[in-house]
């Protein structure tokens, strides 16, 4: 279960994603600097209790040009080896110290509970409540793609608005990619045409507007 701290992080989240969303090739820059503001997310566990996994929405920009982003990220006591890359940065954190925050995409820890959840194996947590299932966060997986083993990572690739993460799972067939969808659009249900086999949907609130839309966080699809 994870625990949400009431403290302080120096620099915080939306510090280290202003400098970091221009450096992402699906970041649609505006006229000015980057000013993410949190949108919405949910939480998933750890299993081993050690690796924090948010799945955070920003927006960036005002009225009808703003842009809401999906981040997921992790939050370790010590740097992940192999993945310089993928750091996002390092923040101080009022009760655990230095934290090494990374992008999700290429952690194996996110990853492989990100499966779970499609797979009906892991509980959405609320964002900013300890020990709080988020019920509006919605996954589903078609049966067929649904296997008892944990997902591995192979590799992460970014496209124009997301980026896929191709995983293999004992027992499937072939690779499933697990489509992390960085920009987000409002969207109910299966959008035709998509070939998705199975999907995260969940809230967020667009820039000046009180009224939360939902829409795809995830997808899956054959690799």
């Amino acid at each position: 279960m994870a625990l949400i701290h009431r403290t302080t992080m120096r620099p915080t989240k939306q510090e280290l994603l202003a400098a970091w969303l221009p450096t992402r090739t699906w970041y649609a820059a505006g006229a000015e600097a980057p000013r993410p503001v949190k949108a919405g997310g949910f939480r998933l566990d750890d299993p081993e209790g050690e690796v924090g996994v948010e799945f955070m929405a920003v927006t960036d920009g005002e009225g009808p040009d703003a842009v809401a982003y999906h981040v997921p990220m992790t939050y370790r006591g010590k740097p992940l080896d192999g993945a310089e890359h993928a750091l996002i940065g390092t923040s101080e954190h009022g009760v655990l110290g230095t934290r090494w925050i990374y992008d999700g995409a290429h952690d194996p820890v996110l990853v492989g509970q990100l499966y779970a959840l499609l797979a009906g194996r892991a509980v959405p947590q609320q964002q900013s409540v300890s020990d709080a299932v988020d019920p509006t966060v919605a996954a589903a997986l078609d049966t067929d793609h649904v296997f008892a083993g944990d997902a591995e990572p192979l590799e992460a690739v970014d496209g124009a608005d997301h980026t896929d993460v191709r995983v293999r799972v004992p027992g499937a067939a072939g690779a499933l990619a697990l489509r992390l969808h960085r920009v987000l659009r409002a969207a109910d249900g299966r959008e035709p045409g998509d070939g998705a086999l199975g999907r995260v949907t969940a809230e967020w609130t667009p820039a000046g507007d009180a009224a939360a839309v939902r829409g795809a966080y995830v997808t899956v699809h054959r690799a």
